[in-house]
């Protein structure tokens, strides 16, 4: 039995890499698992075939996780299939979108990093405390850049992070005393597309001969730490932010 039996998660951007990783282990660990993708449904679907192949069970749904009336209907999606609590919720939407200097940033650019990495952590939450009883856990994305300021063109990105972080610690002040707890991670270099798409191979390189652990994470391993942070075995900790980075960066 896994340390997760008899919960429901919710994984938003859950259908491909980390999110994908996530859903999968949460499964594996016995949750019901609803994911959302916003894009493609290719993706979503292989994913839930993934947990279905495995002996789990999991639902994918449309949505936009900056729409209040999108997260909403995730949710609703949720309590249709799985019951009307759900028990752990991980908001792993957000990313970088591109790469601008301050001076080539205008306020649609600001709006929308702000909106992918933080309005959507803010919705999800509103939307899933009144269904999460005591033992709940939620799971927030911040990044290794919310604690460095992140790379060239990355302003926005990492100040939008940052505010995932500072969020995090106060839902768990909020959040603790109905049981609840609230955790972000911080990972750095993940081997994923995120990174092939933004990341210029030097750097990706100059990591691997730099980092005290000498690679890029994967995909996997931030699973297992979402998994922990999940389950009963991390219920002292909250309001925490956990780098995951290889000793690139301490806090």
């Amino acid at each position: 039995m896994g340390k997760l039996e008899g919960k429901v998660a919710v994984v938003t951007g859950g259908a491909r890499d980390i999110g994908r990783a996530i859903s999968v282990k949460l499964a594996l660990e016995g949750a019901k698992v609803c994911l959302n993708y916003f894009d493609n449904p290719d993706d979503a679907a292989a994913t839930v075939e993934m947990i279905k192949a495995d002996g789990g069970t999991a639902i994918a749904v449309q949505g936009d996780m900056t729409k209040a009336a999108d997260v909403k209907n995730l949710f609703a999606k949720a309590a249709e299939a799985f019951g009307p609590v759900v028990h752990i919720l991980v908001n792993v939407v957000g990313g970088i979108v591109g790469r601008k200097l301050i001076v080539e940033q205008d306020e649609k650019w600001y709006d929308f990093l702000m909106d992918v990495n933080m309005r959507s952590t803010f919705l999800c939450t509103r939307e899933v405390v009144p269904m999460m009883t005591e033992g709940g856990s939620i799971v927030n994305f911040s990044s290794q850049a919310a604690r460095d300021g992140g790379g060239p063109g990355a302003s926005m990105y990492a100040t939008a992070k940052a505010a995932v972080m500072c969020h995090t610690r106060a839902m768990a002040k909020e959040l603790g005393p109905q049981g609840i707890r609230v955790n972000a991670l911080a990972p750095g270099m993940i081997n994923t597309s995120f990174h092939d798409r933004f990341t210029k191979p030097a750097a990706r390189e100059n990591l691997h001969n730099t980092a005290p652990l000498r690679r890029e994470g994967e995909a996997s391993e931030v699973a297992d730490l979402v998994a922990f942070l999940a389950s009963s075995e991390s219920s002292y900790i909250t309001g925490a932010s956990i780098d995951i980075n290889g000793g690139v960066l301490f806090s």
